[in-house]
Order: C-alpha cells, then sequence, then structure tokens
C-alpha cells in the first residue's frame, strides 16, 4: 500500500516518480531553427550513485526536445543533461524510481546462454507471432490485434517498423497519409526530417504491448518498399540517423528487441560489412543493452558476431525434426529463434499453406530442440499482415505447449541426448520430454540415456496427445536401474501402452527426494570417458 501511495505523496511535494523499468521522460524546449534532427545533439547522464546511463535525446516537433530513460534500479535517480545549444544545456533534476509494478519483470535478456529471463530473472519463453503491417493499420484493427493477442499464448510479436509499398496503402480506405519522414511520396520525402507524428503512433503501439506483457520485436529495415517509397534503398547516412533515432526513441520501453531486418539479403545494396557496422550502432547507442538479431533470406548472416544475442532464423526445414535447433545451437552457442518456419493457411503462395497440425509439428519440433520458434497466420483474416482475429487451429495447440514447458525446468529445456535421441529434451536426472511426432508407435518401453541417472531413482509418466491437448498419467512409478553402457531402464521392464498415432509425447518428472549429483553429464560415446 505505501508504494502505491508513494508516487501520489510525490507528486504533491513536486517531485517526479515512476515505476522501475517504466519510461521517465524528460521535455525540453528549444531552437527549431535549420534542421533540428541534424543540427542539435542532446543527451543526458543518469545516476543513482552506483550505475550510470546515457541515452540520447530526439526532436519531437515543435520546438520540443525529449530525453527518455528506463531506472533499473528504485531509489533517487539525478540526471544532467548535455548539448551543443545552450537552452538545452546543463539542464539538472531528480526524481524517484518506486519498485516495479507486480507484471512488470524488466528487459527481456539471455539466460542460461540458449533461454531468456527478464531483468528481475524471471523465466522468459518466447512464443512468437507475426504482425509485419498491424501498427499501420486503423485504430479498430489494431485495438482488435491486442484484443486477440490477449487471448492468445503469444508473448512476442514481430513487427516492421516502416511500412511496405502496398497499392491499398497508397489508394482506397488504407490509404497511408502519415510517413516516418516529412512527405507524402518518394518525390517529396524529405530524409533528413522526421515526421514525429508517424513515430508517436508507433509508440503507442509498442505501450500497448507492455501493458499486455509481450515483447515487440522491431524490425528496423526491410526490403518490401522495392524503391517505390524509397525506405530500403535510403544511404548509408540516412540509415545511421534513421538508427540513432529509433534507438533514442524506443529503447526506455522494457518490452523492445531490435531486429535489424527482415529477410536482410534482398536489400540487395547492403553488405554483410553494412549490417555490421549497424549493429554495432544500434549496440553503441542502446544504453540497456535490448536484444539484437536480423532475420535472413538466401544468405545467412554470421549469428556468431559478437554484438548478436540470438539466431533470428528463416529456414524452414530446421523445424520438420527436432534435432534441427539443437544443431544449431551446437553452432552458434546462442538462443535459437526458429522466427519463420512457413504459416498456417491456404494461399497460392508455398509458404503460406501449412496444416494446423503441421504448424502444431514444427513448434513441438523447436521446443523439444530445446529452442523457439514465431507462428504466423495466412488464412482470410491476414493475420500476418494485419493481425485482426486469428482462426487457425494452431493457437489453441501452441498454448498447450506453453503451459506444458511453464511447468517444466524454469532455467528451460536442455538436450538429453542430441547425437542419438533427440526427440527427448528436459533437465538430466529430473525432467523429460519425449516428442514422436508423425512416429506412431503402439508402445514405448521406458528406457532414459545414462547421464545424472543412478539405480533406484523413480519416476511418473504423463502420456500427452499434443492434437487433442490431453494429459493422461500413468497409474504406475518406474523405478531406474542400470541397462547398459549408455541407458537405464525400468527395472521390472515396463511399457508405456499408446495409441498408435501422430503427435503423441510424453513427459516423465522424478518423484523421489533429491536431486541426481551436479557432476559434468555424460550423455553418449562422444564424450563419455571425459574426466
Amino acid at each position: 500500500m505505501l508504494l502505491l501511495l508513494l508516487p501520489c505523496y510525490l507528486a504533491v511535494k513536486g517531485q517526479q516518480a515512476i515505476h522501475q523499468w517504466d519510461v521517465f521522460e524528460l521535455t525540453l524546449k528549444g531552437t527549431d531553427a535549420g534542421n533540428p534532427f541534424l543540427d542539435v545533439q542532446l543527451s543526458a547522464e543518469f545516476t543513482n550513485g552506483r550505475h550510470i546511463f546515457k541515452p540520447d535525446g530526439f526532436y519531437d516537433g515543435d520546438g520540443t526536445y525529449k530525453i527518455r530513460f528506463m531506472p533499473d534500479t528504485a531509489g533517487t535517480w539525478t540526471y544532467i543533461t548535455k548539448s551543443n545549444h545552450a537552452e538545452l544545456d546543463h539542464k539538472k533534476g531528480t526524481f524517484i524510481c518506486t519498485k516495479a509494478l507486480t507484471n512488470v519483470h524488466g528487459p527481456v535478456a539471455v539466460s542460461h546462454q540458449y533461454h531468456f529471463a527478464y531483468a528481475d530473472s524471471t523465466p522468459f519463453t518466447p512464443f512468437g507471432t507475426t504482425i509485419y503491417e498491424w501498427a499501420f493499420k486503423d485504430k479498430e484493427r489494431r485495438a482488435q490485434t491486442i484484443e486477440t493477442l490477449r487471448a492468445s499464448p503469444f508473448n512476442k510479436v514481430r513487427m516492421l517498423a516502416i511500412p511496405p509499398y502496398k497499392a491499398n496503402y497508397v489508394e482506397g480506405p488504407g490509404k497511408l497519409t502519415v510517413f516516418p519522414f516529412v512527405g507524402t511520396s518518394k518525390e517529396t520525402f524529405d530524409f533528413s526530417h522526421f515526421n514525429p507524428e508517424f513515430f508517436k503512433n508507433l509508440e503507442n503501439d509498442i505501450k500497448d504491448l507492455a501493458e499486455n506483457g509481450i515483447e515487440a520485436d522491431l524490425i528496423l529495415f526491410s526490403p518490401y518498399d522495392k524503391g517505390k517509397w524509397g525506405f530500403d534503398m535510403m544511404n548509408d547516412a540516412t540509415n545511421i540517423l534513421y538508427l540513432k533515432y529509433m534507438v533514442a526513441r524506443f529503447a526506455a520501453y522494457h518490452n523492445i528487441w531490435w531486429s535489424m531486418c527482415n529477410e536482410n539479403s534482398f536489400i540487395k545494396h547492403l553488405t554483410d560489412e553494412d549490417w555490421d557496422r549497424y549493429f554495432q550502432v544500434v549496440q553503441k547507442a542502446d544504453p540497456y543493452g535490448h536484444l539484437r538479431s536480423i532475420h535472413n533470406a538466401d544468405r545467412i548472416y554470421d549469428y556468431t558476431k559478437p554484438w548478436v544475442t540470438h539466431v533470428s532464423l528463416q529456414y524452414y526445414n530446421v523445424v520438420k525434426s527436432p534435432w534441427g535447433t539443437s544443431l544449431l545451437r551446437d553452432i552458434y552457442k546462442k538462443p535459437i529463434v526458429n522466427d519463420e518456419i512457413n504459416y498456417e493457411g491456404n494461399i497460392s503462395k508455398r509458404w503460406g499453406q501449412l496444416s494446423g497440425q503441421e504448424m502444431t509439428f514444427r513448434f513441438w519440433n523447436a521446443y523439444i530442440g530445446c529452442g523457439y520458434a514465431t507462428h504466423g497466420e495466412t488464412l482470410p483474416t491476414d493475420w500476418i499482415s494485419g493481425g485482426g482475429k486469428l482462426i487457425g487451429e494452431s493457437p489453441a495447440r501452441i498454448a498447450f505447449l506453453k503451459k506444458i514447458l511453464e511447468t517444466g525446468p524454469r532455467e528451460g529445456l536442455e538436450p538429453i541426448d542430441r547425437f542419438f535421441t533427440p526427440n527427448i529434451a528436459g533437465k538430466y536426472g529430473n525432467y523429460y520430454l519425449i516428442y514422436f511426432g508423425t512416429d506412431t508407435p503402439p508402445d514405448w518401453q521406458f528406457k532414459l540415456p545414462k547421464a545424472m541417472l543412478a539405480p533406484g531413482m523413480k519416476f511418473k509418466v504423463d502420456v500427452i496427445d499434443t492434437w487433442n491437448m490431453t494429459i493422461t498419467p500413468m497409474d504406475k512409478i518406474f523405478e531406474v536401474k542400470v541397462m547398459d553402457t549408455y541407458s537405464f531402464d525400468d527395472k521390472q521392464q515396463q511399457k508405456i501402452k499408446l495409441p498408435g498415432k501422430p503427435y503423441m509425447a510424453l513427459r516423465i518428472i522424478r518423484i523421489d527426494n533429491g536431486f541426481a549429483d551436479k557432476k559434468k553429464a555424460k550423455g553418449n560415446e562422444l564424450n563419455e570417458d571425459q574426466p
């Protein structure tokens, strides 16, 4: 109660207060002469005596300048501005940061090398969806999208920051009248002057997502303009100016992820070296270190580079089995997010023709491979473009998978024996999730890879129908014994009867007291002789 009343008390005292990981916004009045986007440098130093952040400010039109800051710690913060214009320089102030609201956990970062967690260490398991153009739709459609997301399993959305060129954006009821730059056409755009109104609309969408616990994977560039508006043909100086402006405006929102580009290699005049530089521009400008990646087309970017935090992949075949994602973990040593695995739908394009069963199958493969996936839907509602309503069969099944994983290992799934039994994920000696995919075995002999197991450990088993969304507990206890060099079996050689249909899974959970010894796991003969 005191925490709730503190902002009111401070307001009475004239001191501004915000919650941890919320946006503190400093507004200043200054010159509007010349080109403020190019001529005015503005930043501030925020400190609480231990932490120092130095975000850049930005011009918001009509002689208004803003500096946004996301405090990561409760307490008193002070700031001082720095500018090449006297009316903006050396402005000082103080504000109070109170503890975060219960539903706010801070920005997401990489955790346990291959997984994600919020700043307060709460695990974050990405279940993404694609709504590329929803920010450019009318108010009613955007509100409907938020309502749909609120009832969905999806906690991350991939969205474009700049609209693609389409005929319905040029004329008709969907015509766009506000653009990222001053002007309304390729012939009239002034690429040295941003249009603050456009970005204010985008901010409202980012805020709506944040209020509903949804991460915004914001795609900064895309090749879908095809030169007709010129947004994918901007010169290097304009690209850098745009990146710095985007970071200054949006980095203080805790739910931001930076996606440098969608299908980056389709922007033919930009090389991987250009993308290297753009990554570093964003990395240097962002004081909070938000997640950064890039989405590929026919040329895969080198995700091992230090400024890339995770893999954002378009390679459909990876998720046709669990081992593909597991292999990518070994290659990149980073979280693997399969951000485009084709879409559920019935359009003429081959990438938009997945059945609900196939989409669900690919999701299970991605997560059993110990990575993550992003959903999409091309059914008549055209969800992947403009949001609105979901009508496919896969979202309910994806929600079912999400609930299963939420009760699994807190730190995320790990491959149990990726070289020989890649369809098993979990936590050595304690938790196993086995996915049979399209295989239809009539039964399963209880048998687990030996890592972290010891004779006498006891387990319970649930039979999961991933399509019909049922979990059937087995009325048996399984106690393991050494079988051979590689595995442990149930000491009574018990089998688990299965229905002989596809998309079945097993959940195996240890039920006796204690945990397996924390020594290094030996999962197969590739490492069994190592100390």
